[in-house]
Formats: C-alpha cells, structure tokens, sequence
C-alpha cells in the first residue's frame, strides 16, 4: 500500500516555498521599480587639458613658452634640469614678472593660461654653463631638459581660481596607457 505524506507535511512544504518565493520578490520588485529607459542620443565630450612647450635657443638663452592646446583653462609650472655639475649654473629671467620660483626647484606661472593661450617667456640663461665648459680642457656635451606640468584651474565657491599640483594633468599618455605626445618634455 502506497503511503502518500500527511497534511501537515503539505503545508509545512508549502509554507517553506511560499517562504522562499517570497525571498526573491523583492529584488525583482526594487530592479522594476528604479529601472528606467531612455531614448535618443546625446554625446558627450570630456576635454582635455594638454600643455605644449615651445623652447627656442638664441645666444645661449633658452626661450622657454607653453601653450595650452587642451580645452580648458590651467595653471603651468616649469623646471629645467642640465646635469649635476651644471644644475646650478642655470639662472632664469622674465620680463613679464608673471613666472616665480618655488620652494620645490619649479618656476610658477602665475596667471591662468586660457585654452588657446600661451604664458609669457621665461629665460633659461645658460651662458654661464657654456664660460664653465670653455675653461676646462675637455669640454664636455649638455642638454638643459625642460619639463612642464600644468593642472587644470578649479574655482571656489567665490570664483578664485586655484592650482591644485596634487592633480597633474599629463598628456603624454592617454587614459589607455598610448603615448599621445604633449604634456611634459
């Protein structure tokens, strides 16, 4: 004789799917009441704040401007580097008193340079490096290596503007790790 499950068996096994069915309703029930559709199509662009410098060599002075070709304003800093034994021979002018040094070896410009727009010249003399080279027997080869950063201008809550060198924008890679070109030198 075939012995078929009691009714408290039933209804217990019920009760544990009811239980459990009602487990995953919720889920299902908060994905259909945030999920929203759209139609259309809109682009969006995110710029880029690139930085370009442009040196020139006349009479031992190198020119040293940078241009902003990015989309957005920014704050640029310069520092140049010429080998240990000529590093202090290098000596900076500007006849716009807009670039000034910092504590950390950079030379500051201080206003924004707007998308589009380019700094005053700094001057990079390095005629005392080439006196240095000629009264030694062996003159040696040099190269004074400029590398510029910029970061892109952040206004307050009253509109100053401000440099935050924490958040470098670098050009010479793009977010997928391909050099672009640009950015330092």
């Amino acid at each position: 004789m075939r012995k078929y499950p009691d009714k408290k068996t039933i209804v217990l096994a019920a009760a544990a799917f009811a239980l459990v069915l009602n487990l995953g309703i919720g889920s299902a029930m908060a994905y259909f009441t945030t999920y929203a559709s759209a139609s259309g199509a809109v682009e969006i662009e995110l710029g880029l704040t690139v930085t370009t410098p442009e040196e020139t060599v006349s009479d031992w002075v190198k020119h040293i401007r940078i241009t902003n070709t990015g989309d957005y304003d920014c704050f640029v800093r310069v520092k140049l580097f010429a080998g240990a034994e000529y590093q202090e021979l290098l000596t900076y002018s500007d006849a716009s008193g807009k670039w000034s040094p910092g504590a950390d070896g950079y030379y500051y410009y201080s206003d924004i340079v707007p998308a589009g727009g380019s700094t005053k010249e700094l001057l990079a003399g390095i005629r005392e490096i080439k006196d240095s080279m000629e009264s030694t027997e062996n003159p040696k080869d040099f190269n004074v290596i400029v590398v510029q950063e910029c970061t892109m201008a952040v206004y307050d809550e009253n509109g100053k503007p401000t440099a935050d060198w924490s958040k470098i924008a670098d050009s010479s890679t793009n977010s997928y790790g391909e050099h672009e070109g640009g950015g330092k030198s």
